[in-house]
């Protein structure tokens, strides 16, 4: 039964008889990076490597080095994504190629009480492409065009999203603040029609400053977050401590769930390489969620 619960959550309006007001296609919604998941999925603002190219990719201009990324999230009753990313330098501006897939394995099919008619698998894709430049010295543009993918039983669906993002470093040395709109777009027809797409709305400021003496640095975060064709609406905080460039330790909230708030979360850095692991516990019996990344920057 929870199984089932989590391919409505997933899947597309269509098929599963969702109302019209609706969107699909969640899995859009699940992160990019366990940094940026383990700080409340803050990463409209926060996101400084090439996760950017999922949050915001206005701050992909920030980020000089080129970067590689996989992730495994481990998500509740056997939902599971594959992530990767690449980050690269040409023409002068900074571009970033991501892709995700997601599946939930095992749904039962049932016209009966007793054991199962069948089973089958529900799978998902994106595929990414984003890049960035700054309009004046301190205020960058960016955007991310997405190639996406639904598979249900026999019916298939495909469709493309945009993104556009905007980053401004103020006057005040560490303070920048941000704002992207995501996943404007359509798809085809799933079976009778298409899904909608989970529009989303960001707006945030991230705060980052060290103490020397210390070896710590520190970034705190907080966007407002709203999804556009529904009432969802959610502010999201978190938190990023770092010991010597070598361990950091972070948290985060979100509001607006009813299963979920807290997250959390560690890095550990030696040279390029980099490891983020992400804490996001469910309540109402659905289990945690567990998010690992691997990244190498070049």
């Amino acid at each position: 039964m929870k199984k089932i619960f989590i391919l409505l959550l997933v899947s597309s309006s269509v098929l599963l008889a969702q109302s019209a007001g609706n969107t699909g296609l969640s899995f859009l919604k699940f992160g990019f990076g366990a940094r940026n998941i383990a700080m409340g999925d803050a990463g409209a603002s926060a996101s400084n490597d090439l996760t950017a190219l999922y949050y915001n990719p206005a701050r992909l201009t920030s980020v000089k080095m080129n970067e590689v990324l996989f992730m495994h999230n481990e998500w509740i009753q056997d939902v599971s994504s594959e992530v990767f990313g690449i980050k690269w330098n040409m023409f002068g501006l900074p571009w970033a190629a991501g892709f995700n897939y997601t599946s939930i394995s095992d749904i039962e099919i049932r016209t009966r009480p007793g054991e199962p008619d069948s089973k089958f698998n529900a799978s998902y894709f994106f595929g990414s492409l984003s890049t960035g430049f700054h309009i004046v010295n301190d205020l960058s543009f960016g955007t991310t065009i997405k190639y996406l993918y639904e598979g249900l039983l026999s019916d298939e669906s495909t469709g493309w999203g945009f993104d556009f993002g905007l980053d401004y470093e103020t006057s005040i040395k560490g303070l920048t603040v941000s704002t992207v709109i995501k996943n404007l777009g359509s798809m085809s027809a799933l079976r009778n029609t298409g899904t909608k797409l989970p529009a989303d709305f960001r707006l945030g400021s991230a705060y980052k400053f060290g103490v020397e003496s210390a070896n710590l640095d520190f970034i705190a975060v907080a966007e407002f977050q709203k999804y556009l064709d529904t009432d969802d609406t959610h502010f999201n905080f978190g938190g990023d401590v770092i010991y010597n460039n070598t361990f950091a330790l972070r948290a985060g909230y979100q509001t607006g769930y009813e299963s979920r708030g807290f997250t959390g979360g560690i890095g550990l850095m030696w040279g390029s390489l980099k490891f983020d692991y992400a804490y996001m516990p469910f309540s109402l019996g659905l289990g945690n969620a567990n998010l690992f990344s691997l990244q190498f920057k070049f």
